[in-house]
């Protein structure tokens, strides 16, 4: 599974195993996705959003930090570090599609949005003119989540398209206050 080829430049493996919680907890955590519509959709999201990225900025500047998030991975991001007593990471896998179409143990998608999402940046590239680039191109995103010009972006890609994006305030509340300008480029499309 973990050679199965996303597009042109990715494989499940690299979407699969990118995030430092995984890393960290690896032998412990099963990072595939176990509904075949899963990979479809990772693949869309690769050939329709990030091809295009790698495309344009070279496969050795883009850098993913946060693909797939299985069961097994959203558990350990949701536990604290043992260590230091802080919690391995964040998800909201009702919104935020990096669980794309995994059912729960409910028989219900983890995320009723599908598509499928990622957190990357680009090597020497602030994340602020990275979204202008997005922007420009006009590539059909469902949402678009700006932290910093220094952090990654998160970027999915599901069947509504919404284009919508999220800037989020210092106490990491989202908000769309400061980012008119993008809002308005994001609705021409």
């Amino acid at each position: 599974m973990e050679t199965i080829a996303l597009g042109k430049y990715l494989t499940l493996g690299d979407f699969c195993t990118c995030t430092q919680t995984y890393k960290k907890y690896f032998p412990k955590i099963d990072p595939f996705p176990k509904n075949p519509e899963t990979i479809e959709a990772i693949k869309a999201l690769n050939q329709i959003i990030i091809e295009p990225i790698i495309d344009h900025f070279g496969q050795d500047k883009f850098n993913l930090t946060y693909g797939f998030c299985s069961p097994d991975l959203k558990r350990y991001l949701n536990q604290k570090d043992p260590l230091t007593g802080k919690k391995n990471g964040r998800i909201d896998p009702t919104r935020d599609q990096h669980m794309s179409y995994e059912i729960n143990r409910r028989g219900n998608y983890y995320c009723s949005r599908l598509g499928a999402a990622c957190d990357f940046m680009i090597l020497d590239f602030d994340s602020d003119r990275l979204v202008d680039w997005i922007l420009s191109q006009k590539l059909p995103f469902d949402s678009l989540y700006f932290y910093d010009k220094n952090r990654p972006i998160h970027i999915s890609y599901g069947y509504q398209n919404k284009r919508d994006i999220w800037t989020f305030n210092q106490t990491g509340q989202p908000t769309k206050k400061g980012i008119s300008n993008w809002l308005n480029l994001a609705k021409e499309i």
